[in-house]
């Protein structure tokens, strides 16, 4: 299989608002073509061995294989959490116009 050239990666945040200013961000400065915010999730995880909850608002970005490395760094900049969940999963197809719209929206460098 070929290395896949675009990316969604998904971000957690504690606020909605927070979750808004990474969006706005991303999209500002052209790292991320799209981002949907899902103002509520529920998260159980464990933290420091004792087991914990959160609401938390999900972004969803989409963008750039490429531009990974430059988002990962601007997310841990404006984020609060110590260690903010930044996970990237390859878009392995898809409607390839909007695929080609991702192209036109983002910007390298």
């Amino acid at each position: 299989m070929k290395e896949a050239s675009k990316v969604v990666v998904i971000i957690t945040t504690a606020t909605e608002e927070g979750a808004h200013r990474i969006a706005e961000l991303l999209v500002n400065r052209r790292k991320a073509a799209c981002v949907n915010i899902v103002p509520r999730v529920d998260s159980l995880f464990r933290w420091e061995g004792n087991l914990e909850s959160a609401q938390e608002s999900l972004l969803i970005v989409k963008s750039k294989a490429s531009l990974l490395p430059g988002i990962i760094e601007m997310v841990k900049r404006a984020h609060g959490y110590e260690v903010p969940e930044i996970i990237a999963l390859p878009v392995i197809g898809g409607n390839e116009a909007y695929l080609r719209w991702i192209d036109t929206e983002v910007e390298e460098g």
